[in-house]
This record gives structure tokens, C-alpha cells and sequence, in this order.
């Protein structure tokens, strides 16, 4: 896959801010719980809090992807002036779907800021870090150190404009933008942000502690 921007990086700061996006399409099975999206963290709802860190952390809007009793994270997401639903009907095919679901209601010409619902630890200081050490053209995603202290790419995750259109067309199932990560790592600047919280996502009921401390 040839990659865009070829005229090189320009500065962040001539880009318009990033519009976030967030998956919440799924029903949660393995957790066990109902949709990630409606549990709570902080006394508010994970997806009511992931929108306005992305708000509040410089994103200009936020378009949730909705799935699972849509009905009910929409409304949670109504709360939030500033971010807006969109339900993908194909959502039990899998993340791949709800990734380019919402990159279709974004549309063109927009650089995106993605992260799955079940990451109760980002918060605005960690977007506003992503969206700082941003170069047009490139892609920039939060990294998190391990155990063994190696630095994991993570999520949140900045599209540049010029990746939005591949990081659709790689999606597919539930892998979403992965594949075309690995292809095109040599232009993903990874940015740690192991000072403000671990990486960590929900999948099993042992991680549900990470609804009520970050770090």
C-alpha cells in the first residue's frame, strides 16, 4: 500500500482539530454486562465519559457508533452537546463495520481521533498529548508501557485526512484498522502516555476494577 501525504508532514497546528470517533456498536458478550458503552465510570456512562474526553481534550465533535440497544446509548450520547450517534446496522459483523460506518459519517477531508468505548482510562489529558505531538500526513496513537517496559501501541488513535479512506477499506470483521497499522508502522508515531493511565480495555468481568481508577 503506497502511502499518502507524500508532500510531507505540515504542522499540526495549520490542521482543522480532529473529529473523534467512538465504537460503541458491541453487546459486551464476554463481559457479560450489557453494552460496554452503558456501564458506568465516575457516575457517568463509559461512552457519556469517552465523548467529552475527546471533546474536552480538542476534539471539534464526536460521532459514536451505536449497535447494541442503540436506542439506549443514544440517548446517553444525546447528553453530550457536541457529540452526535450513528447506528450501523451491521453491527454484529463486527468492529470492521462500525469503523467504516463511522468514517462515512465523518466523511472525507477530516483527520479522526478513534477509540473503542472500553477505554476507561483515557481521558482529555491524554487526547489533548495525541493531538499535540501530531504531524499532518502521519498517524499517532497512544502507546503504553508493559510489564517488561516495552511501549505498546494503544488507542486513542489519529487518522491524518489522507489515512481516513485506507483505514476504511482495511477494515473488515472485527479487526478494524490493525492490518493497515502494521503495513504503514513506519508512519505511526507512538506517544507515551504511561504517566496517565495503563492501556487497559474491558473484555473479562477481572478488569471491571479499571471502571473506577484509571492508572
Amino acid at each position: 500500500m503506497s502511502a499518502p501525504g507524500a508532500d510531507g508532514p505540515r504542522p499540526r497546528g495549520e490542521a482543522e482539530p480532529p473529529v473523534g470517533l467512538i465504537l460503541a456498536a458491541g453487546a459486551g458478550t464476554r463481559l457479560g454486562r450489557g453494552p460496554k458503552a452503558l456501564l458506568v465510570t465516575r457516575g457517568v456512562t463509559l461512552v457519556e465519559h469517552l465523548a467529552r474526553a475527546l471533546l474536552d481534550g480538542g476534539c471539534t465533535e464526536v460521532v459514536v457508533v451505536t449497535g447494541a440497544e442503540a436506542a439506549r446509548v443514544r440517548d446517553e450520547v444525546a447528553a453530550v452537546p457536541g457529540a452526535r450517534a450513528r447506528e450501523n446496522p451491521h453491527w454484529r459483523q463486527g468492529m470492521g463495520t462500525s469503523l467504516q460506518s463511522g468514517l462515512a459519517a465523518i466523511g472525507p477531508g477530516r483527520d479522526v481521533l478513534v477509540t473503542p468505548v472500553d477505554r476507561p482510562g483515557v481521558s482529555a489529558e491524554e487526547v489533548a498529548r495525541v493531538l499535540a505531538a501530531h504531524r499532518c500526513g502521519e498517524i499517532t496513537a497512544a502507546a503504553h508501557r508493559d510489564a517488561s517496559g516495552r511501549l505498546r501501541r494503544g488507542h486513542p488513535v489519529l487518522f491524518d485526512a489522507c489515512w481516513t479512506a485506507a483505514a476504511a477499506d482495511a477494515a473488515h470483521d472485527d479487526v478494524g484498522a490493525r492490518e493497515l497499522l502494521r503495513a504503514q508502522r513506519e508512519r505511526v508515531q507512538l506517544v507515551d502516555c504511561t504517566d496517565l493511565e495503563d492501556g487497559a480495555d474491558l473484555d473479562l468481568p477481572e478488569q471491571l476494577w479499571h471502571l473506577g481508577d484509571p492508572g
